[in-house]
């Protein structure tokens, strides 16, 4: 039997930096730069914390930037070569021209698909069943909408209001993608989805309102498998009232022959109104920062209010002002110095957390955690589907964060909680830590074969590794997205000279690296 491999070095290193988030502060993430407000973001942001008398933590250092910029941006660890090309970068703009880039880089698209994917329940199993035809039409249209930048209230719009088959006009399928599909369901996903509120505490009439606008979806099979025609059904009008109510009380009679979804996505996507953007402007924020200006993002109440009123209010403006021009969203809140504070608090207050006085540490998300393991490595993971049906075949080299499909997965991203796609909540997906996710870095196979077979790690030894300290920057730039500490550099050398001689030392320091807290989390 093959000895499981346990090497020694991740004693010294992975339990020094602990496997829990607190480890990370024991590194250099803050660069000692006092923060000054560079945006109107940051003037609100700054200013409601020195009303609290909470003082917001310093900038964080490039290296840290950059990692942080490229998880949040597109799902993806930066290469060694572009983490040493950015620190060496003098010019004083250079953080700005990064994140312009990484906006326009097709991982950008995979990566924000897959949120959107979550909250559009895109999956072809139960308890979902659109199919695996509808799901690959479904996701193609959402990641080439994020590719091209259209604007969110069009995007709205489109989902809200098409009809047809749902293989050939993929927006069919956000009403096909519900767990009943009744009104009040189809209005509960459109409150969730595009409102950010939950309705299970709404009143009764205004609930039975809004379910109006969508009772006249009709559906019909066709001849080809698995297809379905989602259509305006006139049919279906009501023939005891005309007059319905919006969430806003605003009332509107509803002429016939006309479609109440047109009627209802008008109200929707009208500047101004807040169920719209104040939803989108706190998710977005929320994906960012890890924490919303209202929190949870989809749970917005008037018994929930907004930490920052006037910050949320800032953003909203932004949006419409764009055109609902969600990268300029993004753009905005990524080059304030709110996002590129360090994650290390200068203060114990609770309320330093919930007003942005620091970045937050959050675990990566499975499907980047995966996919920067085999970034690292050169390897590959295999998805599959517990039903095979068509498009179930994923290619070798297929990237999780590019999965249309929550039926189609690994017991990786289970283990490591991607979300079901069963009911659109943010909370399906869970990134809390668990003793079976460190077993599995510290000692399992899977992680084990992934090092010890690695192409990249071969291939890094035979071009990079000239010297012991070539090695140990090399795989600190490939990993962790930094060089080395003075400290970590006698650490390593240390136990090199206690080595026995037989210890593959690049392969010892490669696991201990990715067993940190500072590979497994946003910081």
């Amino acid at each position: 039997m093959k000895r499981i491999y346990l090497p020694s070095l991740p004693l010294i290193l992975a339990v020094w930096w602990a496997l829990t988030p607190a480890g990370i502060c024991a590194t250099p993430f803050d660069s000692g730069t006092v923060p000054t407000p560079q945006s109107q973001v940051d003037k609100l942001v700054f200013g409601r914390l020195e009303q609290l008398g909470i003082e917001p933590t310093s900038v964080c250092p490039d290296a840290v930037f950059a990692r942080r910029v490229y998880l949040d941006t597109i799902g993806t660890i930066p290469s060694a070569g572009e983490v040493r090309a950015f620190l060496k970068d003098a010019s004083t703009n250079k953080r700005a021209v990064l994140i312009d880039r990484l906006l326009e880089r097709d991982e950008f698209a995979d990566y924000w698909a897959m949120k959107w994917c979550d909250l559009l329940r895109v999956k072809s199993e139960f308890p979902i069943n659109l199919w695996p035809n509808a799901v690959q039409a479904y996701h193609r249209w959402i990641r080439a909408s994020i590719k091209k930048n259209m604007p969110y209230d069009q995007f709205a719009r489109e989902l809200l209001t098409a009809n047809g088959s749902n293989f050939r006009v993929p927006q069919v399928n956000f009403y096909r993608a519900v767990q009943s599909k009744n009104p009040t369901a189809l209005a509960q996903a459109v409150a969730l989805s595009f409102m950010g509120t939950r309705t299970d505490k709404w009143p009764k009439d205004r609930l039975d309102n809004m379910a109006m606008f969508f009772s006249q979806v009709g559906y019909k099979s066709t001849a080809e498998w698995k297809e379905e025609i989602v259509f305006f059904d006139p049919a279906k009008a009501s023939n005891t009232t005309s007059v319905v109510t919006f969430p806003d009380g605003t009332s509107v009679r509803l002429a016939p022959g006309r479609d109440p979804r047109e009627v209802f996505s008008a109200w929707l996507i009208r500047p101004g109104n807040a169920w719209f953007t104040r939803s989108i402007s706190n998710r977005v924020w929320s994906w960012l920062l890890g924490h919303g200006i209202i929190q949870e993002p989809d749970d917005l109440r008037p018994d929930n209010p907004p930490v920052n009123p006037e910050l949320l209010a800032y953003l909203e403006r932004e949006l419409i002002t764009n055109r609902y021009d969600l990268k300029s969203l993004l753009r905005l809140i990524l080059k304030s110095r709110t996002y590129q504070l360090s994650c290390i608090p200068k203060s114990a207050d609770p309320k330093a957390e919930a007003n942005f006085a620091f970045y937050p540490l959050r675990r990566l998300e499975a499907e980047v955690l995966i996919d920067a393991l085999n970034q690292i490595t050169g390897t590959t993971e295999s998805y599959s589907s517990p039903i095979p049906e068509p498009f179930t075949f994923i290619p070798s080299d297929q990237r999780a964060i590019a999965l249309a499909d929550a039926s189609i997965s690994s017991p990786f991203l289970d283990l490591y909680g991607r979300s079901s796609r069963d009911t659109g909540l943010e909370s399906e997906r869970n990134n809390r830590p668990s003793p079976a996710q460190r077993l599995h870095l510290l000692n399992s196979s899977h992680i084990r074969n992934k090092l010890e077979r690695s192409p990249a790690l071969r291939a890094l030894r035979a071009t990079a590794w000239k010297t012991p300290r070539d090695m140990v920057e090399a795989l600190y730039l490939t990993i962790l997205s930094r060089y080395p500490t003075d400290e970590e550099l006698k650490i390593i050398s240390t136990y090199k000279k206690e080595g026995d001689g037989k210890r593959q030392v690049g392969l010892d320091l490669a696991w201990a690296l990715v067993n940190t807290a500072e590979f497994q989390y946003r910081h």
